[in-house]
């Protein structure tokens, strides 16, 4: 029965890394069935005992348990509702993921490839939509537009997700640097690096350099390899200077910063920006924070009071520009106060004292993530909470297995 399980479990996972690319409702229907196949065994009250003793696994479920007590002071019931639909794995995948779940080497290391070799697939769709017009697109990054993305074109969970691919390719490399894979490791983590550049989606970017600077300081501190702690440095300085005067993406991304930049560093408004509008969401989300400090104004009503915000503070803004708050953090400040506020930072560092067998790996996933909810509302959207609990959760797995 157990080897039914894991089989099962096995493929489950296959499934949602599929049901990524194709198809929200099918996504939805794996995630049901990886929960309830991860049930399938006789010890459920140890089952339950290994969730209740594991931070990362409560804490996780926190995140969404926040949102649902929020409804009790929120009058928008139904855009409550909603956004609590949209948080059920943060519920779902810790309680399934506190079960036993037992691969052996060889099954973990098939849903590394399997993972990678669809963000792989991925990036050469979106190079595919590049190449037939990217004169167009080029010019497109000059308004702060981007290429199309898997993801139903949601490019910045897509760059977050080949960053993702980049660090497990590493990790994949690692084990496999005496074997003829090596080499196509290398080639895959080359191209993956390229094509971020050439997305120049700024969180993908920012989760890849983080890695990369993670590294360097790890081989000169922890290893005493200065020499290639060093070299990475070098790369990492380089690597931008060297995309600017040969992608054109991404020099025209850099080129549109610039001219935004005025604009965000006074919290202007700019019709149709990126950053400015992102600071001005941010702005409102701290304010409506500081005017609900106790118990926020409820998830429900996030967008109702950034919204009388915006008409106040600025009127002549967009119905379009008028967005959630630009960062997670004042996304729970603003909707559960400052214990709110607190609570979500108290969970995001949680992981990060989580034992962990391979912990370098383990803290490059947990830094990008972390650092990605400064600037983003990935937990708002349905792809955001999978690729960030499922990936944590996935991981912590596999790391914890040993691989061995």
């Amino acid at each position: 029965m157990q080897n039914r399980r894991a089989y099962s479990l096995f493929y489950c996972i296959i499934i949602m890394f599929a049901a990524l690319f194709f198809s929200r409702a099918l996504l939805s229907v794996s995630i049901i069935l990886f929960v309830l196949v991860s049930f399938f065994h006789r010890d459920i009250k140890g089952h339950l005992r290994s969730f209740f003793s594991s931070p990362l696994l409560w804490g996780m479920s926190l995140l969404f348990l926040l949102p649902l007590v929020s409804g009790l002071w929120s009058e928008d019931k139904k855009q409550w509702l909603e956004i609590i639909q949209v948080k059920l794995p943060l519920i779902f995948l810790p309680l399934a993921f506190a079960g036993p779940l037992y691969f052996a080497k060889k099954q973990w290391d098939w849903l590394a490839t399997v993972f990678i070799i669809l963000v792989t697939a991925g990036t050469l769709w979106s190079l595919f939509y590049y190449a037939g017009d990217a004169a167009a697109i080029n010019e497109n990054y000059l308004r702060a537009k981007s290429m199309m993305t898997p993801l139903q074109n949601d490019h910045v969970r897509f760059s977050w997700l080949v960053s993702v691919a980049i660090v497990l390719s590493g990790w994949m490399f690692y084990q496999n640097r005496s074997r003829a894979m090596a080499r196509v490791w290398i080639l895959l983590i080359s191209w993956l690096i390229v094509f971020l550049h050439l997305l120049a989606a700024r969180t993908g970017l920012f989760s890849f350099y983080t890695c990369l600077l993670m590294l360097s300081v790890w081989l000169i501190i922890k290893k005493f390899r200065w020499q290639y702690g060093l070299a990475l440095l070098l790369l990492m300085l380089s690597l931008p200077f060297l995309a600017y005067y040969t992608i054109p993406t991404f020099q025209n991304r850099v080129k549109y910063f610039n001219y935004e930049k005025a604009w965000f560093k006074k919290a202007g408004y700019l019709p149709g920006a990126n950053d400015a509008v992102r600071i001005i969401s941010m702005k409102a989300g701290w304010n409506v924070m500081k005017e609900n400090p106790v118990a926020g104004v409820g998830f429900g009503d996030v967008r109702t009071v950034t919204n009388n915000w915006y008409a106040s503070a600025y009127p002549e803004m967009k119905d379009e520009d008028k967005i959630y708050p630009a960062s997670e953090w004042l996304m729970y400040g603003a909707a559960c106060g400052i214990p709110g506020f607190i609570l979500f930072t108290i969970v995001l560092c949680i992981p990060f004292f989580t034992k962990i067998k391979h912990r370098l790996v383990w803290y490059m996933l947990i830094a990008t993530a972390t650092f990605s909810f400064i600037a983003d509302i990935g937990l708002e959207v349905q792809f955001g909470v999978f690729l960030y609990s499922f990936i944590v959760l996935w991981c912590w797995k596999w790391l914890n297995a040993g691989n061995t």
